[in-house]
C-alpha cells in the first residue's frame, strides 16, 4: 500500500457512512454502519464515534490500497448543538489512530449544503424528518429552523405527518378541517385512531413515527384531497420562509433530503412561494447529498484552504494538535 488519501464521513440518525479516496482519483471505497453515534452527558460521544469509525476506515484504506489518510471531513447531525466533545477529542484521536493531520468538523447542514451547491453563495433547504435552511455569502453562515419537531422543523416530514394525523382525528371527531381519506389511511397504518396518543407520545423516536405518515399525506394530495393539499401548501410556505431568511440575495436555492421525493405536489407550491419571497433567486436540483458534501470538503481541504467561512459550531478546521487553521473567513456569530 502506498500514498495517503482522505476520509469523508456522514454521521446521522440512521447510522454512519464513510468514504476513503485520494486527490485526483476521487472516492475509492465506501462502507456504512446502521448504528447511530450515541448521545450522552457530553453530547455526541467521541469514544463511540471512534469505536465505529476506526475499524471501518482501516478496512477501507486496505481495500483502496492506501497506507493512511492524512485529511478528514466529518459531517455529523447534532454537531452544532451537541458536538463540543467531538470537536475537543476527534482531531487528536483521528491523528493517533489513522494519521490524520487536518480535519474539517462540520454540522450535517453544512455537508448537505456543500453536497447540494458546492462552495458557492446560496441557500439550501434540507428536509427529511426535520427541516433546516442554511445559507452563506461566503463570509458567514446563516441558519433558520432546525429546532426539532416540538419547537420547529416547520414543513419537515414530522410536521407534515403530524398535520395529516390531526386532520384524521378531526374527521374522526366530526370537526371542521378533517379528511376522511387521511382518517382511513391513518387507521390502515396505525390501527384505530383512538389509540394514537398511546402509540405516539411515549416513543423516543416520535419524530420518525410522525414523519412516517408524510408519504400518505403526499399520496392523498396527489389524489386531490383538499385537506392534504392544504397541508403541503403550508409546508411549502414554511420551507420558503426559512430559505428566504438565510438566502444571500439573488442566489441559487438547493433542495436536498428525502421529503422532496413527494414531487411536484410539494415542489410546485414551494416554487410559487420562493418566487414571491426571493424573486431573483432560482431553485436548482441538488448536485448530491451530505456524504457527497463531506467528500467535497475532504478533497478541497487536501488541495488547500476551504473557500467557505469558518464557524465555531458549523464548520471548523483543525490541525493534528487541535489548533484552528484559518479559512477564507472566521466568524463566531
Amino acid at each position: 500500500m502506498t500514498g495517503a488519501g482522505y476520509l469523508a464521513v456522514d454521521s446521522g440518525g440512521s447510522g454512519l457512512r464513510a468514504v476513503v479516496g485520494a486527490p485526483g482519483r476521487g472516492p475509492l471505497a465506501r462502507a456504512s454502519s446502521d448504528v447511530p453515534v450515541r448521545t450522552g452527558e457530553r453530547g455526541l460521544d467521541p469514544v463511540h464515534f471512534m469505536e465505529q469509525l476506526v475499524p471501518m476506515a482501516r478496512a477501507l484504506c486496505a481495500e483502496a490500497g492506501l497506507a493512511r489518510v492524512d485529511t478528514a471531513a466529518i459531517g455529523a447531525a447534532g454537531m452544532a448543538s451537541l458536538g463540543d466533545a467531538l470537536r475537543a477529542d476527534l482531531p487528536d484521536g483521528l491523528a493517533r489512530e489513522l494519521g490524520v493531520t487536518r480535519a474539517a468538523l462540520a454540522a450535517d447542514a453544512v455537508t448537505a449544503y456543500v453536497g447540494a451547491l458546492g462552495p458557492r453563495p446560496g441557500a439550501v433547504i434540507a428536509a427529511g424528518t426535520g427541516l433546516i435552511a442554511i445559507g452563506t455569502d461566503l463570509s458567514c453562515w446563516r441558519r433558520a429552523d432546525g429546532w426539532g419537531h416540538l419547537l420547529g422543523d416547520c414543513g419537515g416530514g414530522a410536521w407534515i405527518g403530524r398535520a395529516g394525523l390531526e386532520a384524521a382525528l378531526r374527521a374522526h371527531d366530526g370537526r371542521d378541517g378533517g379528511s376522511a381519506r387521511l382518517l382511513a389511511d391513518a387507521e390502515e397504518m396505525f390501527g384505530p385512531v383512538t389509540g394514537l396518543p398511546g402509540r405516539v407520545y411515549p416513543r423516543a423516536d416520535r419524530a420518525a413515527v410522525l414523519a412516517s405518515f408524510a408519504p400518505r399525506v403526499g399520496a392523498c394530495a396527489e389524489d386531490g384531497d383538499p385537506v392534504a393539499l392544504d397541508v403541503l401548501r403550508a409546508a411549502a410556505r414554511h420551507m420558503a420562509d426559512s430559505a428566504a431568511a438565510v438566502c444571500p440575495g439573488t442566489s441559487a436555492v438547493g433542495c436536498t433530503g428525502g421529503l422532496f421525493g413527494l414531487g411536484e405536489v410539494l415542489l410546485a407550491p414551494l416554487d410559487e412561494r420562493l418566487a414571491q419571497l426571493l424573486p431573483g433567486a432560482r431553485r436548482v436540483p441538488a448536485e448530491g447529498g451530505p456524504l457527497d458534501g463531506a467528500v467535497r470538503l475532504a478533497e478541497d481541504l487536501s488541495a488547500g484552504p476551504l473557500a467557505l467561512p469558518s464557524d465555531e459550531r458549523m464548520l471548523c478546521v483543525t490541525s493534528t494538535g487541535g489548533t484552528d487553521i484559518t479559512l477564507t473567513a472566521d466568524t463566531r456569530t
